[in-house]
C-alpha cells in the first residue's frame, strides 16, 4: 500500500458519513497523512412562477453555513480534531476533483453506495471520482 500524505474524506453528511470518516482515520493514523474533509453544497435554485422567494445567494450562503457546522461537528466527534474542514458549493463531481488537485490529495475516500435495477445505468459521483481522479480512490461500502 502506498504512504498516503494527505487523505480527502467527501462527505455527504448524512449518518453514514461516519463509516467514511472511520475508513479515512485509519488510513490517516497507519500513514501519517493529514487529512482534508470536503462537503459539496450542490444548489438548484427553484423559483416558482418565475419570481423568487428569497435571495437566490442568501439562500446559497445559509446552506452553506449550516454544512460548514455539520461538517466540523461530524469531524470533531469523530476524532479527528486536526482535519481541514471544506464547503464548497456547485457541480458535486467537478468540485470534488477540484479540491482533491488544489490540495494534492494522495487519496481519496468516499462512501459508495450498492445500486440495483436501472440504478447500474446512472453515472454516480462515485463513479465518476474513480475514473477521473488523479490519485487513488478508496470506495467505502455503505451499510
Amino acid at each position: 500500500m502506498a504512504d498516503y500524505r494527505k487523505i480527502l474524506l467527501l462527505l455527504d453528511l448524512s449518518e453514514r458519513s461516519e463509516q467514511v470518516v472511520a475508513a479515512g482515520r485509519r488510513v490517516a493514523e497507519w500513514s501519517g497523512a493529514s487529512v482534508v474533509a470536503l462537503h459539496v453544497v450542490e444548489f438548484v435554485p427553484v423559483e416558482p412562477m418565475g419570481e423568487s422567494l428569497m435571495p437566490t445567494v442568501q439562500i446559497e450562503s445559509e446552506l452553506i453555513e449550516r454544512s460548514r457546522v455539520k461538517l466540523e461537528e461530524l469531524v470533531r466527534r469523530s476524532g479527528l480534531p486536526r482535519a481541514v474542514c471544506r464547503v464548497e458549493a456547485g457541480n458535486t463531481k467537478a468540485e470534488i476533483l477540484r479540491v482533491a488537485e488544489q490540495e494534492r490529495a494522495d487519496l481519496i475516500v468516499l462512501g459508495s453506495r450498492e445500486r440495483h435495477g436501472l440504478a447500474i445505468l446512472v453515472n454516480f459521483t462515485e463513479d465518476t471520482v474513480l475514473h477521473a481522479a488523479h490519485c487513488d480512490v478508496l470506495a467505502v461500502r455503505l451499510r
